[in-house]
């Protein structure tokens, strides 16, 4: 009787994943989550001849100020891939137990980013505003001392991101709220960003629909 259960279970995920020719791993077909309450699946593009043919196709910017970084930005702060992420987004953004952020400005935000991702842009991180840090903060669950201090026993697992390697939006978020005393270690950078997110071809969403010139 068990090995029948095992042989239908086998018959089942092969069923399943038989329409997945470009999986996330070799044992990973897809990822399911919700972005802004939507079921959202990320997998990677099933076209095998697709290519980028928007800004992200783009591959020399100039420098400065579009460098490529270093690995490590900030001490304690983890450089992560697309997999750290996607494990990331799993067991950490859809659980509640962690926060992805993209750090770019609100307008590009709406028009693409990677699932599971809410806005704070990087601009918030550099202006000299107890009040502003106070709400940033909380966004990210932190909690304030009567003393006017941080509790930062309550504060979230990161992961930051931007446009791409030569973006600096994200290293200068993370710089800048490491700067008000953000745990370093709480804190995991998507160096690559959304250019590499799509050069793989995993999934997108859209959080406002651009609308056309009249």
């Amino acid at each position: 009787m068990k090995s029948i259960v095992v042989l239908f279970t086998l018959f089942l995920t092969i069923f399943i994943y038989a329409d997945e020719l470009v999986k996330i791993t070799k044992n990973i077909p897809y990822v399911h989550i919700k972005d802004n309450g939507v079921d959202i699946k990320i997998s990677r593009i099933q076209d095998t001849g697709n290519k980028l043919t928007d800004d992200f196709a783009k591959t020399s910017r100039t420098c400065p100020p579009f460098c490529i970084p270093n690995i490590k930005i900030v001490k304690r702060v983890t450089t992560i891939a697309e997999l750290e992420l996607i494990n990331f987004i799993k067991n950490k953004v859809y659980k509640k137990k962690g926060i992805l952020v993209d750090a770019r400005l609100k307008s590009f935000y709406n028009l693409e980013t990677i699932p599971g991702a809410i806005n704070i842009p990087f601009t918030l991180t550099e202006l000299n505003s107890k009040r502003v840090v106070n709400r940033l903060f909380k966004v990210l669950g932190t909690t304030i001392k009567l003393d006017g201090s941080y509790n930062f026993s309550t504060s979230k697992d990161i992961a930051v991101f931007c446009s791409g390697l030569w973006c600096e939006q994200s290293s200068r978020f993370i710089k800048g709220i490491v700067r008000q005393g953000y745990p370093a270690n709480k804190i995991y950078w998507y160096r690559d960003g959304l250019q590499a997110w799509k050069l793989l071809g995993l999934t997108t969403v859209v959080h406002k629909p651009i609308e056309a010139k009249k």
